[in-house]
C-alpha cells in the first residue's frame, strides 16, 4: 500500500513517499505555498495521483501534552479540504519532534544549513509518515496470532 506524507507548514509543504509495500518511507518534494490553498491543494493531488497513493498521511502538530492547540485544529481542517480534493482517504498523526529529528539526520549528513533549509520538509514528512507505517506494522503484528 503506498502511502503520501504531507507535513503542512504556512510556507511549504513537505511531502514524502511510501513504497508500494508500505514499509518504508522516503522524502519526496517539497511544494512552495502560493498564498492560494486550493492551488496548493491541486498540486498535492497532482502529486499523490503520480505516486498511484492509496492513503494520505497528514502530520499534525500536536501540543507537548498531546492535546490539539491552534495550529493542530488548523490542520485537521486542511486535511479535511485535502480529502475532499484528493478523493482518497486521508488520516492525522502526530509529527510532534518530527523537524528536530530531520534536522538533526541532516546535520548529521553534513549538510549545510542553505541545503538543509531546501529539504528540511520533506525529510520531516518522511519522518512523520515512517512513524505512521512503522505504527501500522507494529499494529497489525500485534493482532496477528500464530495458532497455537
Amino acid at each position: 500500500m503506498r502511502a503520501v506524507g504531507i507535513d503542512l507548514g504556512s510556507k511549504r509543504i513537505g511531502v514524502s513517499l511510501s513504497d508500494s509495500a508500505g514499509t518504508l518511507a522516503t522524502p519526496y518534494e517539497v511544494v512552495q505555498r502560493s498564498g492560494d490553498r486550493q492551488r496548493d491543494h491541486r498540486a498535492l493531488k497532482e502529486l499523490v495521483d503520480e505516486a498511484e497513493a492509496e492513503i494520505v498521511v497528514v502530520g499534525l502538530p500536536l501540543s507537548l501534552d498531546g492535546s490539539d492547540g491552534p495550529q493542530a485544529k488548523k490542520y485537521r481542517a486542511e486535511a479535511k479540504v485535502i480529502a475532499k480534493v484528493v478523493g482518497i482517504a486521508v488520516v492525522v498523526h502526530d509529527e510532534r519532534f518530527t523537524t528536530v529529528t530531520a534536522e538533526q539526520t541532516l546535520k548529521d549528513a553534513n549538510l549545510d544549513g542553505r541545503r538543509r533549509r531546501q529539504v528540511i520538509d520533506k525529510v520531516a514528512a518522511a519522518v512523520m509518515l515512517q512513524d505512521w507505517l512503522d505504527g501500522r506494522r507494529d499494529h497489525s503484528e500485534g493482532q496477528q496470532t500464530d495458532g497455537s
